[in-house]
């Protein structure tokens, strides 16, 4: 029987806290990057640029690539000979604006053309306040963020004009029911808005731009004892956080080099060059080998003594639909990390891996349970499976547990968010 405390401990809330003021500043991949790089910074970690000479020092550092990070810690005295990787991912699923901005309805409202951006909740997205955040790039080919306040809404279609809605179920068309409506002022364009808000003079000065829906409510405590937190992005920025704290904590040993990858484009699958199947985490870890002094055979010892914890947010047991789960599996808000395992290794997961996560969270003396699917109801995937078949190191998916996965607000536990990134940083320290 799991026992659930009844007060939340002041160190699980002030971690949930920074959470979810972490979430608010990172309304798109890129701002989550970004906002990944300013809290390395304030930690010491030094910014590496791809196109220069890889650092051969001791140190901590980390780079940049669109919307995705890698941080690294190289510890004194240069005999480090493997990597201890926690991954995970920047974006979520959203609405991305379509090339032409936004267009007017033949009764005149002014509506803002977007495209679906990986597997999310449609209704979710409904009678919310949305705003817009992402990057734009200029005639001169710099690069700004972006991000308006509330300037748009998808409104549902009343009860009286759709009778059997209750009955017969929510049926929504991507394309025709999924467009926001943001003005009735005559010539807005929504490219220009966002041009304002990267300081330029208007939509003709951007040559390009990627730029995603987010809701504008602030992140929020609930339940009897405020131990829920309400809030978009979650998965997976749980992870991200998580890590982040993990790594800012951690004491490097002198054994291994310790590596956070916050990757991009994940919900859509990761073949990008941002993404965990892309170049990025190999090219990183080749060069620091290199910068280990070890040549091509020392490289690939490297990896073979490396590890990665792939962690991505999980599905608790929801209490409206038990069925969906797996009957003798019963992963829980407030009861630890979650150990993600499947049978056709649509999670990477192995006796080896979830033994390498036991001693972790042993070490870290954190709760943690397990996820495994109905046999009837499929799971989705994580960078698990990509890194460890990129790379051939011993990886295992981890997580928290979540309600509502995928929709534009998610549920999940304020202790669990704390235990993960202590699981995580015993990881780092050698568990």
């Amino acid at each position: 029987m799991i026992e659930y405390m009844n007060t939340i401990d002041p160190t699980h809330r002030n971690h949930a806290t920074d959470f979810a003021d972490f979430i608010t500043a990172s309304p798109s991949s890129y701002h989550a990057a970004h906002e990944v790089a300013r809290r390395l910074e304030e930690g010491g970690f030094a910014l590496v640029r791809e196109t220069g000479k890889w650092p051969r020092e001791a140190g901590k550092y980390y780079l940049l690539r669109d919307g995705a990070v890698v941080a690294w810690i190289v510890p004194d005295g240069g005999s480090a000979r493997q990597a201890r990787i926690v991954g995970s991912h920047t974006d979520s699923p959203t609405l991305k604006i379509k090339p032409s901005g936004s267009y007017y309805s033949p009764d005149g409202w002014g509506q803002i053309a977007v495209e679906t951006y990986g597997g999310l909740l449609l209704n979710s997205w409904l009678d919310r306040e949305i705003g817009f955040a992402g990057r734009v790039v200029d005639r001169q080919g710099k690069t700004h963020l972006v991000r308006t306040d509330a300037i748009a809404r998808i409104p549902q279609l009343a009860i009286h004009l759709d009778r059997q809605i209750n009955s017969d179920g929510l049926k929504l068309d991507p394309q025709t029911h999924m467009q926001p409506v943001w003005t009735l002022s005559e010539g807005e364009c929504v490219l220009d808005e966002i041009a304002r808000q990267a300081g330029l003079g208007g939509s003709e000065e951007i040559h390009g731009f990627d730029v995603v829906a987010y809701t504008t409510q602030e992140p929020q405590f609930l339940g009897a004892h405020k131990e829920f937190l309400a809030a978009g992005r979650q998965d997976n920025l749980s992870s991200v956080h998580a890590a982040l704290v993990a790594l800012l904590e951690a004491e490097p040993t002198g054994e291994d080099v310790l590596v956070f990858a916050a990757f991009d484009h994940e919900e859509i699958g990761s073949s990008t060059r941002s993404g965990a199947a892309g170049p990025l985490l190999a090219d990183v870890l080749e060069r620091i080998s290199y910068a280990l002094g070890l040549d091509r055979d020392g490289h690939y010892q490297f990896l073979a003594g490396s590890s990665c914890v792939s962690a991505d947010a999980g599905h608790s047991v929801h209490p409206n639909y038990a069925q969906k789960h797996d009957p003798n599996t019963h992963p829980m808000l407030g009861a630890g990390t979650l150990l993600k395992l499947n049978a056709n290794q649509r999670y990477a997961s192995d006796a080896v891996g979830a033994a390498l996560w036991a001693r972790a969270c042993q070490q870290a003396e954190v709760p943690t349970q397990e996820f495994v699917s109905n046999n009837s109801v499929p799971c989705g995937s994580t960078i698990g499976p990509i890194t460890a078949t990129r790379l051939g190191i011993t990886t295992v998916d981890v997580g928290i547990c979540l309600l509502s996965m995928h929709s534009a607000r998610e549920m999940s536990h304020v202790s669990d968010h704390y235990w993960l990134s202590q699981a995580l940083r015993a990881y780092y320290q050698g568990a």
